[in-house]
């Protein structure tokens, strides 16, 4: 009886064993990680770019002096809607010493040539009166006489431009009128400040800046790798920094036919008309973006980027595929137009594969979750 005992405990302990030894092996065989699956879709997809840059007026006039002189007052202030013609500043005169000195002396030789002529003229005068020269000769004398009088017009003139800004009144004073009509945005200048003319050698200073603000556009900068898909007249959404969930339509008016470089990128200006909203005022240089769509596909089959892999040596696109129980295999991929989420599937595929979520890293503890959300319960409570 006791061997029977004996041979029965020993060979439930080597059954046991074997046992052990089998769900070792079978449990140890499964990858600890089990991946999920997700499959391809149809949708919609816009290839979009998007350009940084400002919104500003579509013209801008600089109103100049004609004068040098200095700001002796200004009429209008930054931000008021003025009139072609309207007063903005007056310039007190401060002539130059040289240009003084120079049409003083054109007045004093104006006036050296005068006197000669008036000799000529009154000396063959009394000559013609008596017969001896003919009219036809006192005619060349008196012409003489008449240029001498206008040339010492004309030099007096200049000279009291130069001392006085104008040939009417008396008052060294001369009026800057808006050239244009629009808003005053910006008034560089102060009362007392020195002012130079607007000449062929010079730009002058500018008294003030004067915009139409009902026409604004937007300036901005995209890069090589995109311009080639840009065209004229393609349609822009503009958002402002300034102001918050508000798109502005716009339409692609310029591309820049050179780029600049920066920041080791080449980068081409491009310029679109905005439609403005009247409930909303737009200022001049808020920064803007515009989102310009590229290329759009309805209902095309399309996947998550997230689910592509790359090839190490050709670097081409693939997806690993179900074929059973957590196990898979390669299928080359063709891809076309993607938004940077989801990307188009041309050829490799079907709407009914199953695909691995292959950057899975930790195995599946149903328990374990369970278990480390109720301790993260009792914490928060």
């Amino acid at each position: 009886m006791k061997k029977i005992l004996k041979y029965l405990l020993l060979a439930v302990l080597v059954f046991g064993l074997l046992f052990a030894a089998a769900y070792f092996i079978k449990t140890n065989s499964k990858s600890p990680i089990e991946y999920a699956t997700e499959q391809a879709f149809m949708t919609s997809i816009e290839e979009k770019t998007v350009a940084t840059g400002k919104v500003v007026p579509e013209e801008e006039v600089e109103v100049k002096p004609q004068v040098t002189g200095i700001v002796d007052k200004i009429y209008v202030e930054e931000g008021q809607d003025i009139n072609e013609g309207d007063l903005i500043a007056k310039i007190r005169v401060v002539p130059d010493e040289q240009s003084m000195n120079g049409a003083r002396g054109r007045v004093r030789n104006a006036e050296i040539g005068l006197n000669n002529a008036k000799l000529d003229y009154d000396r063959n005068k009394a000559i013609f009166d008596k017969g001896v020269i003919s009219a036809q000769d006192f005619q060349n004398f008196k012409l003489r006489y008449d240029q001498a009088i206008q040339e010492l017009q004309n030099a007096r003139n200049d000279l009291q431009i130069i001392r006085q800004g104008s040939t009417g009144g008396a008052q060294a004073i001369t009026n800057i009128r808006a050239s244009a009509s629009g808003t005053i945005l910006e008034i560089p200048v102060e009362e007392g400040d020195q002012v130079i003319q607007s000449n062929n050698f010079n730009d002058g200073t500018t008294v003030a800046t004067v915009a139409d603000m009902s026409k604004m556009i937007f300036e901005g900068k995209v890069d090589e790798a995109e311009v080639g898909k840009l065209k004229e007249e393609m349609p822009l959404k503009i958002s402002l920094g300034a102001i918050q969930d508000k798109e502005f339509d716009a339409k692609l008016k310029f591309i820049a036919p050179k780029g600049n470089e920066e920041q080791g990128a080449v980068q081409f200006k491009i310029e679109g008309d905005v439609y403005l909203d009247e409930d909303f005022y737009v200022r001049a240089g808020y920064s803007a973006n515009a989102s310009i769509v590229l290329e759009k596909k309805d209902s095309i089959l399309a996947i998550k980027e997230a689910l592509l892999q790359f090839d190490k040596e050709t670097d081409k696109p693939y997806v690993e595929v179900e074929t059973g129980e957590q196990k898979f295999e390669r299928r080359d991929v063709e891809l076309g137009i993607s938004d940077g989420i989801n990307v188009e599937v041309l050829s490799g595929i079907g709407e009914d594969d199953k695909i691995k979520v292959w950057n899975k890293t930790e195995p599946k503890k149903k328990g374990n979750e369970e278990d480390e959300d109720d301790e993260e319960d009792e914490a928060s409570n």
